[in-house]
């Protein structure tokens, strides 16, 4: 039996919450103080002593000794500028400069826990009464990108399409392109739209080429996408059959599987068994079989298409 694209269903929410980003925080905070200990220790070195003895002279009383920097443990100075607090801003630019944005990982294979570490990087792409699935597939200094399946996006339309997020909440999204040779195309939802405390909840989904080059028959796997009910996403586990397989519907070469996809799931996730993503879901049938759009593909796509 052919191979069919899964998408079409109802509006529906999805709601879940994620937040990671503690570790972003200490890591700012602690480059901040070992830089204001390392410009303070140059500035003491290189002043005249001179000019030592007249920047004493005009230190405050003591009864004023409130007023000046704090000292570090070495009995230098920080400067006041370099220990004041974090803004939202400063940890997301942080956590994209550390990569801290990507769902993490197991070290050992367990579906289930690598799906709750993954799920809050499946969104839901909504256009009036149909819909499809997305993820994010990255994050970066404008916004959010959302890799779908171009068939997916041959019936957005901006005016009425949106972007519903794990966590509930949903915005208006542009679309940037449709890779020509693959199932793929790609969303941005403006940064501004969301906020910097909303963005700092989100994850982008983990992607390894060097892991996907390692993908054989036999693989364990699962799925992810919207489902037609309130609130739920489908999680389906599924094993990998071929990573090239050519599929006369796709005109392409796909991730082929042994599993079980919903309508609705078009553009979801496909994941190995520690949470790598590993392809787009992008068709099924009754007979257990899905079909995906490899992660190289995607990866490729996407710096075709957005040019990164």
């Amino acid at each position: 039996m052919p191979l069919r694209k899964v998408f079409a269903g109802e509006e529906r929410s999805v709601t879940r919450s994620g937040n990671r980003y503690r570790i972003a925080i200490v890591i700012i905070i602690l480059l901040s103080v070992v830089l204001g200990i390392l410009l303070q220790a140059n500035q003491t070195l290189s002043e005249p002593q001179g000019s030592q003895i007249q920047e004493n002279a005009r230190q405050p009383s003591t009864s004023s000794r409130t007023e000046q920097s704090p000292k570090s443990d070495s009995g230098l100075s920080l400067p006041p500028h370099l220990i004041q607090s974090v803004s939202g801003q400063d940890i997301y630019e942080g956590m994209l400069a550390f990569n801290l944005f990507y769902c993490p990982v197991l070290e050992e294979e367990d579906a289930r826990l690598a799906c709750e570490n993954v799920r809050n990087s499946v969104v839901r792409v909504e256009m009036g009464s149909v819909y499809g699935s997305g993820v994010i597939f990255r994050m970066t200094a404008d916004g959010v990108i959302i890799a779908t399946n171009r068939h997916v996006l041959d019936y957005w339309q901006e005016d009425v399409g949106v972007i519903r997020f794990p966590q509930g909440f949903y915005v208006s999204a542009q679309a940037l392109g449709s890779a020509k040779d693959c199932d793929v195309g790609f969303l941005m939802v403006d940064g501004s739209e969301l906020g910097v405390e909303t963005l700092l909840t989100l994850s982008c989904v983990p992607v390894d080429e060097a892991v996907c080059q390692t993908l054989s028959r036999g693989t364990n796997a699962f799925c992810l996408g919207a489902d037609r009910e309130a609130g739920e996403l489908v999680f389906q586990e599924a094993v990998v059959e071929e990573t090239d397989r050519y599929i006369d519907t796709f005109d392409g070469e796909m991730l082929y599987l042994r599993g079980f996809a919903k309508e609705g799931m078009s553009g979801g996730g496909i994941f190995d068994g520690y949470g790598h993503f590993i392809g787009l879901l992008a068709g099924g049938t009754w007979q257990d079989e899905v079909a995906g759009v490899p992660a190289k593909q995607v990866a490729q796509a996407y710096r075709e298409i957005v040019g990164e």
